[in-house]
């Protein structure tokens, strides 16, 4: 408990101290948000509000976690998980890729940044490498740091090695790459509003800590009763989802309506990284869609924004994605954002319902 709380506070205290630092930075150097010319025309005035905030969240996140490993192999001698690292590993590595995205945006004094395909061949890379290291990478626990297959909660129901190892490390190397495009584009298209990313960031997350630290609780092998989990060092995932929903929350006094810094996509692909990477290692791949259930509707409201006109000519919604849609209705900004933030939370609590019913289920409480 000392661990979290310390990670806790290290990451607070590095969003709050730190995101003032960097705004001005980002003054000084005249890089600024350029905004989209069809969005809304209440945006234009955000043109030229400081961007990349990203760095810090993912700095106050990183630097959280390793306070905390500090601690405990200090007073333990337990040394960091590769579970750990590797999920860390996504989430840098997206941020990387959305800090060359957002360089280039200003750069260029536009909104549009590295093209299509060059963000396309740079998450394939990067996730294509997590994915391997997931599966052959050793852990201390003795459990992978992922599992071949396709799952809710814990148990693969679709199990990729039914063809041999080497065909279940390609459809693996798949899976993860839609998980790692999919996510990263859904936090990034929900990250449209001032607040709006940050705080659906910070309570999805704070799910994902409660279903880590009950996995951690209840590990295979231990000696607590009821149904366990064959997951690598749930622990240091809660502390890292704990980290990441309190550098959100700091992340926030700087970034509600109006925003003084927006994340970018330095932040955005590296939280969707993120939520993706602690899906997979927590083994709760197809129960993320329930924890992300806000992400789901902004990028499902694109899709089919994008497709109905292709086919059609016309338009479902105002705009997409669906945020703007209840903007252009006449809702303020504000009242869209914390409504959504609402809805997000909503998903966290039904996700955490059916996660300790599978559980009960399965430990045979739940029918006595």
């Amino acid at each position: 408990m000392i661990a979290l709380i310390i990670g806790m506070l290290v990451s607070l205290a590095v969003t709050l101290a730190g995101t003032p630092l960097l705004i001005k930075l980002v003054h000084k150097l005249h890089y600024g948000q350029y905004i989209r010319q069809d969005g809304p025309k209440s945006h234009q005035v955000k043109r030229g509000t400081p961007t990349l905030g990203g760095v810090v969240i993912n700095l106050a996140i990183v630097l959280g976690w390793a306070a905390s490993a500090l601690y405990r192999f200090l007073r333990s001698g337990d040394v960091p998980s590769w579970s750990a690292v590797l999920v860390l590993f996504a989430m840098l590595s997206m941020g990387m890729l959305g800090f060359i995205d957002d360089f280039a945006k200003v750069r260029k004094k536009q909104n549009e940044g590295l093209t299509v395909a060059g963000k396309f061949i740079g998450q394939f890379i990067l996730a294509t490498l997590y994915a391997v290291l997931a599966l052959l990478v050793p852990t201390k626990s003795g459990f992978p740091s992922a599992q071949p297959g396709m799952s809710f909660i814990e148990t693969p129901f679709l199990n990729f090695e039914f063809a041999g190892r080497v065909v279940a490390i390609v459809l693996f190397v798949v899976w993860v790459n839609f998980l790692m495009t999919a996510w990263t584009n859904a936090v990034n298209l929900t990250d449209g509003l001032d607040g709006l990313a940050a705080g659906s960031s910070m309570i999805s997350f704070a799910g994902y800590a409660i279903i880590a630290f009950w996995e951690s609780y209840h590990i295979k092998g231990g000696e607590h009763g009821g149904f366990s989990y064959a997951v690598s060092d749930p622990l240091d995932l809660t502390i890292i989802a704990v980290c990441a929903a309190v550098a959100c929350f700091g992340f926030l006094w700087y970034n509600t309506n109006p925003a003084q810094i927006f994340m970018g996509d330095t932040g955005s692909l590296a939280l969707g990284g993120l939520f993706a990477a602690l899906s997979i290692a927590t083994h709760t791949e197809f129960l993320a869609v329930i924890l992300g259930g806000l992400y789901v509707i902004e990028a499902m409201s694109d899709v089919i924004q994008v497709g109905y006109f292709k086919m059609t000519r016309k338009r479902v919604f105002k705009m997409a994605p669906i945020h703007h849609h209840f903007e252009l209705c006449g809702w303020q900004e504000s009242k869209v954002v914390v409504r959504f933030w609402m809805i997000e939370f909503g998903f966290v609590l039904l996700a955490l319902v059916v996660f300790y019913g599978d559980w009960a289920a399965r430990s045979g409480l739940l029918f006595g």
